[in-house]
């Protein structure tokens, strides 16, 4: 590295300081994540309601299921427990960027790094990758307890096909609400509102569309965010009126893009 001095000799400014790279800024989010503590609270809550309560719905409804009366099918709640789960992904997400605006950290963030977007990438991939190991991993271990249950029944469901497809398919979902939740808390830069709006688009917004009348209502109740998303974390939905799992999941996706590059054109327009 070189500098510019003056006549006294003393140091002016750097000519060819390293700019950090794509690469610094992933490691730079990865270790704030890692190092603050309500990161690991928030993923051992996620992993307590989603694998526990799927294996505590599956062990008291595992009788009924298996009788003549049961109107509802075992792969309804052999991810029962993420649907409570995607509550935890809200809130890291949501805290990955406001916990920074907050504090004022994220001047210093900016200053570190001045790409902005390379800021939002870095937090959105660290995140992503984070919740996509957490969430399937719990639900498998969901499964594994809430099928032991279920098989002791008589009606347990081999870990294949659309059962294999929730597991990993959990992942992606709680990824995915990470991602639109980063997204809003960009927008927002308030934790409170941040987790509010989210929180209401996916479990209130999503189930008081039923009330619109007609097949306007059919179809918004479809593409909102939480119901579009939710069918590829589950064998079975509870609403068998939904988007199928994988097309519902593209729609999801395409509604985290519009928000992320909402959030992309704001971040470079709006002092931090």
């Amino acid at each position: 590295m070189t500098a510019t001095l003056t006549e006294t000799g003393s140091l002016l400014v750097a000519a060819d300081a390293p700019r950090p790279g794509f690469v610094d800024a992933l490691r730079a989010e990865w270790v704030k994540l890692r190092t603050v503590r309500s990161t690991w609270w928030t993923l051992v809550a996620t992993f307590v309601l989603g694998a526990g309560l799927t294996i505590l719905m599956c062990w008291a409804n595992a009788d009924w299921l298996a009788s003549a009366e049961a109107d509802e099918s075992p792969g309804s709640f052999i991810t029962w427990g993420m649907m409570i789960a995607q509550i935890t992904a809200v809130v890291l997400g949501a805290l990955v960027v406001t916990t920074e605006y907050g504090t004022g950290m994220i001047r210093s963030t900016f200053a570190a790094v001045p790409h902005r977007g390379r800021v939002l990438a870095a937090k959105s991939l660290v995140l992503v990758a984070v919740l996509l190991v957490v969430g399937t991993g719990t639900a498998l271990v969901g499964y594994l307890g809430g099928n032991y249950f279920l098989d002791r029944e008589g009606i347990g469901m081999p870990l294949e096909g659309d059962v294999l497809r929730s597991m990993y398919g959990s992942g992606l979902y709680l990824a995915g609400i990470g991602l639109f939740t980063v997204a809003v808390g960009f927008l927002l830069r308030h934790t409170a509102g941040t987790i509010s709006v989210v929180l209401a688009l996916m479990l209130i917004l999503g189930n008081m569309v039923n009330l619109v009348p007609g097949s306007f209502g059919e179809w918004l109740t479809k593409l909102m965010p939480g119901n579009a998303g939710s069918v590829v974390a589950t064998p079975v939905s509870f609403n068998p009126n939904l988007l199928d799992a994988w097309t519902g999941f593209a729609v999801f996706g395409l509604e985290i893009a519009v928000l992320l590059a909402a959030a992309y054109v704001v971040l470079r327009r709006r002092d931090a």
